[in-house]
């Protein structure tokens, strides 16, 4: 039986609460296909064989940050291994940016009760983003981790990358584009990398709901990592967590605001914009009008 959401929100990140202890591994892997089977199971396949994120002889590094998301879908590689063909490898990675030791513990400690094989390795990217961009350090931060783990899977001899990105970050950055950039921009579920010849990045998680993720991480007992970051844990909020909220208070008015979001990405009719952007070259619709 799935709970309630149990999230105490605050001023920043969300503090997910277990609503029990921590329940035995067997339970935990089982309730992904049985409890969760609907929501998070059959999202995450429907993602790999729709956007084919799976090729035969890939080997992937799956990253793992250590909060909900990437716990999560260190699992579901691993149910899907254990359950599927079994025509691809994995390496399970963790960055330590420069966490506190009770961070770095809590990560482990987590990995090792999950049986999760991490392999975790140190970079100082909290210190040198801070220093770099010091008043809005988090895009900088996610491109040096970005490139680090992209190094690291390199290192291991992968040709692909999992982050756990799911179906809200993909909507949010949907409308963090429209609103404040001026462009109509979605997060795609795969691409290649630029500076890394051979790795692809994929988004196994893209299809699922965050609230089914928060919905297992509570029920499994298991306290992720919130809101770990040493830099921006010091400034004033961004502009994610109020478009996260802006799309929470159009569902109330709007009926499935958040999939026609999503969808617009897929139908964009391109007889009917003013103009857009291929291979950085911009086009307009006088073009061939």
């Amino acid at each position: 039986m799935e709970e309630k959401d149990n999230g105490l929100k605050g001023t920043g990140c969300e503090i997910l609460v277990p609503f029990n202890e921590r329940k035995p591994l067997v339970d935990i892997e089982r309730s992904i296909i049985k409890t969760y089977r609907k929501h998070v199971w059959a999202k995450f396949i429907k993602a790999i064989k729709e956007y084919e994120l799976i090729q035969d002889g890939d080997k992937i590094a799956v990253a793992i940050s250590g909060g909900k998301d990437s716990l999560l879908m260190a699992k579901l590689f691993q149910e899907l291994y254990k359950n599927g063909n079994r025509n691809f490898e994995l390496e399970f990675i963790a960055m330590d940016p420069g966490y506190h030791s009770e961070i770095r513990e809590l990560l482990e400690d987590n990995c090792k009760y999950l049986n999760i094989p991490v392999h975790i390795y140190d970079a100082d990217i909290f210190q040198v983003a801070d220093r770099i961009a010091s008043d809005y350090p988090c895009y900088m931060c996610a491109r040096m981790r970005r490139g680090s783990l992209y190094g690291k899977a390199k290192e291991l001899g992968c040709n692909k990358l999992a982050l756990g990105h799911h179906f809200n970050d993909v909507i949010e950055t949907t409308m963090l584009n429209l609103l404040c950039a001026g462009s109509f921009k979605t997060m795609l579920p795969k691409l290649k990398a630029q500076n890394f010849e051979g790795l692809e990045l994929i988004r196994p998680l893209y299809l699922i709901e965050e609230l089914y993720i928060q919905r297992f991480i509570q029920n499994a007992g298991i306290w992720p990592l919130n809101c770990a970051c040493m830099v921006a844990a010091k400034k004033i909020g961004n502009k994610r967590y109020e478009i996260k909220e802006l799309i929470e208070n159009l569902r109330k008015d709007f009926v499935n605001v958040d999939i026609n979001i999503f969808r617009a990405a897929e139908n964009v009719n391109m007889n009917g914009i003013l103009g857009w952007q291929e291979d950085g070259e911009k086009h307009s619709f006088l073009d061939e009008y």
